[in-house]
């Protein structure tokens, strides 16, 4: 069976990126670089302005995404509210995404007022989650989740913009 259309099948209906370890496994007798291959081909046949739709890599594997400029037509179409967060929310975010691995008493230092409502919505929202303890402390350590990766199309923490650009 065609490689292409295989894996635009996968892509489809997965509800999280795609690794390429992952779709090895599902593709046995496919090679990694055939794999690699064909993605590219499927990347470089939705960049088209033909196509709504394209494959991105982010959160280190690999999706299928409205392009942005099709937001206002989805938005239409569902006529609901967009996903937004509260400017403490997303400041809180941002520096749990800058310093993490960091701790709420880190985090209220560095914005100066109560942060555990922002931080009971990022969790909430699977934004961010624990990562364990600070060593020799009680302190809960906060860090972001692949999903913060998918929602800011991301493919690593490393694209974030440097903090001097902001």
């Amino acid at each position: 069976m065609n490689l292409e259309a295989i894996l635009e099948a996968l892509l489809f209906v997965s509800s999280e990126p795609l690794k390429i370890e992952r779709l090895k496994k599902v593709l046995p007798d496919r090679s990694t670089q055939e794999i690699r291959q064909t993605i590219k081909r499927l990347q470089q046949r939705y960049a088209s302005s033909q196509h709504g739709i394209e494959l991105v890599e982010v959160a280190g594997g690999y999706r299928l995404q409205t392009k942005p400029e099709m937001r206002a037509y989805i938005q239409a179409l569902k006529q609901g509210p967009t996903f937004r967060l509260s400017r403490a929310a997303l400041e809180t975010l941002a520096i749990i995404a800058y310093w993490q691995p960091i701790t709420k008493k880190e985090i209220e230092s560095i914005k100066g007022v109560d942060v555990s409502s922002s931080l009971r919505t990022l969790l909430r929202l699977n934004l961010v989650k624990t990562a364990g303890r600070r060593e020799g402390s009680r302190a809960l350590l906060y860090k972001t989740t692949p999903y913060f990766l998918e929602v800011f199309g991301l493919k690593s923490l490393t694209d974030l913009p440097q903090i001097e650009e902001l």
